[in-house]
């Protein structure tokens, strides 16, 4: 009962201050405190802000990036306009969204993605955290190919059954991959960022992120699914007793 109530007077503390600061959600505070352990993001980058809704981590990179820099956020819900940043409401899945996003982008590379993005909560855990990976590895596949060499990557994760199989798939495609907590987000012990810097493209025909963690997973499970209509092979195997002594 005391942890719950520090955790709920955190979340409460976190959202006054977002209020009086002018952001429209206590998340605000978590991408800062990335930015400030991390220095992900820098005056006149170009970002993709995936999952935006409500615009929190939006207000956050437009004051990041500055005048000269470019913002642009997509999420399923439509938000309250950003001074400053391009917004679009879609599916980050679905191939004509992306190609909006690119429009809108207007560049060949971007310096930075950002990426709070969560499912809709059936409000079963496993069924949510499996949902939200599988998410996590679609905006990779999108985002890879256009982001810079250099450039970086922040998502959050939930903790649980697979992460460790998605960040083994993360790492040949950065110098670095790490957890991080930000202070704003300790209120929940499952959620972390995933912090992936510089970034070194994978080639050849295998560096997508979804097929091969689909794949980690079915392993992790126990392997894939016996194959209908399989003939049985015919066996030479024998087995040789030994024959023992009746003394």
């Amino acid at each position: 009962m005391v942890d719950r109530w520090v955790q709920d007077h955190q979340r409460d503390a976190w959202r006054k201050q977002a209020k009086s600061s002018g952001y429209r959600a206590r998340s605000a505070f978590k991408l800062k405190q990335i930015q400030d352990r991390h220095k992900l993001v820098k005056s006149g980058d170009s970002i993709l802000d995936v999952g935006c809704h409500p615009g929190g981590w939006t207000q956050v990179a437009v004051e990041l990036v500055g005048d000269s820099g470019k913002v642009v956020g997509i999420d399923l819900q439509p938000c309250i306009p950003v001074d400053g940043a391009d917004l679009i409401v879609g599916d980050i899945t679905d191939p004509l969204i992306q190609e909006a996003v690119l429009n809108v982008i207007d560049t060949e590379v971007i310096d930075v993605v950002i990426s709070d993005i969560s499912p809709n909560i059936t409000g079963k855990w496993d069924i949510d955290q499996a949902v939200s990976l599988m998410l996590v590895a679609d905006v990779f596949d999108f985002a890879l190919p256009i982001l810079k060499y250099g450039g970086h990557f922040v998502t959050k994760l939930f903790q649980g059954a697979g992460v460790e199989e998605l960040i083994e798939l993360v790492r040949p495609h950065f110098q670095t991959v790490k957890r991080f907590s930000p202070m704003a987000s300790r209120n929940s012990s499952s959620e972390v960022y995933l912090v992936c810097k510089f970034h070194t493209p994978k080639r050849g025909p295998d560096w997508e992120i979804r097929p091969a963690f689909e794949h980690a997973l079915e392993n992790r499970q126990g392997g894939p699914e016996p194959l209908e209509d399989v003939k049985p092979a015919k066996s030479s195997f024998t087995i040789i007793r030994k024959e023992t002594s009746k003394d």
